[in-house]
This record gives C-alpha cells, sequence and structure tokens, in this order.
C-alpha cells in the first residue's frame, strides 16, 4: 500500500450520510449484536454473508459502526470493480481495495478493520436456491490471514435484502440467451469468471426496484483466531467452520426476531423515505 488511507472530510462523511437518509427510513434497518464488537481491540476482520446484488444493505452496516464505534470499514473488493473507469477510483476513495492477498493482509498488520464477503461476486450472483446461502467453495484465504495476523473475527449476518427482488432468469440462463452475445465480451473484459453472472431480478411491480423490505443485521460473538494457530490449513478449515456457523445462526436469529418484529408497514416507510428524501422533517 502505497500511502496511509485518510477518511474522507467530515462533509463528505455528511453528504454520503444525507444520501443514505431516505434507504434508511425506507428499509429501516435492525441492527442486533453490534455491542459484541470489542473496543480497543485490533486488528477486526468483519466476516458475512452477500446478498443479491451486493449493494443494498451492506452501507447501512458500515454507517452504524462508524457512528457507535467510529470504525470505518476497509472493504475489500472484487478485481474487476477497479477496471471500471471512474467506479473504481470512488471506491477507493471510501476506503474500498483491491482484495488481493498481499493488500487484505497490509491493512490488518496496520490496525485497520476490514470487511470481507468471502462469496465474492458468486455470491451476488444468486442462483433461486442460494438465497441466504453461503457460497464460499474451497476458499480459505480470509481465515488464514486472520490467523496469520492474529485477528479478532466479527461475524455477521444480514438479512432481507435477497427478498427485495424475485430473480426472473439466472445469470446462466441470460448468458445461454441473447443476452449473452452481449454480456459474456462483458464478463471477459472484466476478467470475471460466467458463474458470477448476474441474474436478472425484479422487484415493485415487475421492475427493478426493490421491495421495501425491512433490513436486519446480526454481529456474532469474537472469535479470536489465535485459538485456531498452529496447525496449518486444519486451523484455517476450522476457523472458516466456526464463522460459518456464527453467520447461520445469526441468520437463523434475525428470521425469529422478524416473525415477531415485522416493523411499520412498507407503504407508511415508502412513505417516510420519501418526505426524508424531500428534506421534509419527521
Amino acid at each position: 500500500m502505497s500511502a496511509p488511507f485518510v477518511r474522507p472530510p467530515p462533509q463528505e462523511i455528511a453528504a454520503a450520510r444525507a444520501l443514505l437518509a431516505p434507504f434508511r427510513a425506507l428499509f429501516d434497518p435492525v441492527f442486533v449484536g453490534l455491542d459484541r464488537v470489542p473496543a480497543g481491540r485490533r486488528p477486526l476482520l468483519f466476516v458475512g454473508n452477500h446478498t443479491l446484488y451486493g449493494a443494498l444493505d451492506a452501507p447501512h452496516l458500515w454507517l452504524e459502526l462508524l457512528d457507535r464505534h467510529d470504525l470505518f470499514l476497509r472493504g475489500l473488493g472484487e478485481h474487476a470493480h477497479f477496471k471500471i473507469p471512474g467506479w473504481g477510483a470512488l471506491l477507493t476513495r471510501w476506503g474500498i481495495v483491491d482484495g488481493r492477498p498481499e493488500v487484505a493482509g497490509a491493512l490488518l498488520a496496520a490496525g485497520e478493520p476490514v470487511l470481507v464477503f468471502p462469496g465474492g461476486t458468486r455470491e451476488v450472483a444468486k442462483r433461486r436456491d442460494e438465497l441466504y446461502r453461503l457460497v464460499w467453495k474451497q476458499r480459505l484465504g480470509f481465515a488464514r490471514l486472520a490467523i496469520e495476523h492474529g485477528a479478532t473475527v466479527m461475524p455477521f449476518g444480514m438479512l432481507g435484502a435477497d427478498e427485495a427482488w424475485t430473480i426472473v432468469r439466472e445469470g446462466q440462463e441470460l448468458l445461454e440467451g441473447r443476452a449473452g452475445r452481449v454480456l459474456r465480451p462483458v464478463y471477459r473484459a472484466l476478467g470475471m469468471p460466467q458463474e458470477s453472472a448476474w441474474p436478472l431480478a425484479l422487484g415493485v411491480l415487475g421492475t427493478p426496484l426493490p421491495r421495501p423490505v425491512r433490513l436486519y443485521f446480526h454481529v456474532g460473538e469474537p472469535i479470536d483466531a489465535k485459538d485456531f494457530a498452529g496447525s496449518g490449513d486444519e486451523g484455517a478449515w476450522a476457523l472458516r467452520r466456526a464463522v460459518e456457523s456464527s453467520i447461520y445462526a445469526g441468520l437463523d436469529a434475525l428470521r425469529a426476531l422478524r416473525e415477531e418484529d415485522p416493523g411499520p408497514m412498507p407503504l407508511r416507510r415508502v412513505l417516510r423515505a420519501a418526505r426524508v428524501a424531500a428534506g421534509v422533517k419527521l
């Protein structure tokens, strides 16, 4: 890493907060377990599930951790993001980095709080039967890094976004159809495997707009990666299993919470979000 990361100035963070405000009013996020984040302990590695399309929920977790714990999460991004002119620079401005192992290791060594979705773009490109499923394949990267740097792993689960849309056609179905003639060259240019092709998913009234679902977040108990050191990949697999188990348990807890606490009616949240966007004080 060439230079220490400097947070965007307060006015830019305030602008980002204002941009998120209507979405927070619409999706009315609920957070469970944020008090489990240890104060003063570094490095921290937040590991969670990626949801459909990958962008509806994570910004709310980022803002909540910033507000409650003054943690500015450093996200590990897919390499393809940084091949898109302008977009990669924007991500870099907000602390997101190309998720190469050496970059992630440098962040942890510097004591930065790091966010990783081990499923990457494949987990974003959901199949119909993969709602809230971890698609981590045989990956051990995050576990090896955590052990190497003695990180505290914070497992988290996010519930709601996978139901904001209904998958109409899976990515592979699109690639095999007429759209494939356009999509395949794009994925090749970005260096993305075809298995990561996004599905076509529709929300409100058959449009791309997401349904006004309520979003739920669960942060599990800290897991000390040092407890898994000294046994090579066997320890890394054990750490990975512990993190997976915590995430799935968190998702189950959120489902139970949602059954008891459905939150404000969707129409009420839509109206509230419209008022926030219009600058009307609630």
